[in-house]
């Protein structure tokens, strides 16, 4: 892993490498990096692991085995911007699929509890139309859906 830019530290609770080899499963660019296990010093097991570095999509990450004090929330998540609908999709179902949860207005929970963002291309070009009341319209159909469906925004943006 390289010094240059920003690494996210994702809290586990014993299941990093479990979580990084997943990620590397769903995203094709990736790697894993160094892996990093507690010694007799602690606080974790001897010989498990502390720290998983991996990449994925060009983002580097570390997964660390802290223990159960901090779970995820949606107050973080991480955006996928898809180039098609097609990849949108296997987005949504790679991430929802083993335990993940669907969630409203694109989002959706892994089965770590990690949050994404799946957005299609245009949902976002709609949400932010220079006329308001398209926006409106679009941001308005946008909340009753939990997979992103950007005909039926663009239809709700078009209407009178």
């Amino acid at each position: 892993m390289s010094g240059n830019g920003f690494t996210t530290c994702l809290w586990f609770d014993g299941n990093a490498e479990a979580a990084a080899d997943h990620y590397l499963s769903v995203f094709k660019d990736g790697k894993i990096g160094r892996i990093g296990r507690y010694t007799e010093a602690g606080p974790g097991e001897a010989g498990s692991v502390m720290v998983v570095e991996f990449e994925i999509n060009g983002q580097q990450f570390i997964g660390l085995n802290g223990g159960p004090q901090f779970p995820f929330t949606e107050a973080i998540s991480f955006q996928i911007r898809c180039s098609d609908e097609a990849e949108a999709d296997y987005y949504w179902d790679a991430l929802t699929g083993d335990g993940g949860e669907e969630g409203v207005c694109g989002w959706v929970k892994d089965k770590f509890g990690v949050s994404w963002q799946v957005i299609p291309p245009g949902a976002i070009d709609l949400i932010a139309d220079p006329d308001p009341g398209r926006a409106a319209r679009a941001t308005a159909a946008m909340m009753r859906m939990k997979k992103l469906d950007v005909a039926e925004m663009r239809r709700a943006a078009d209407a009178p």
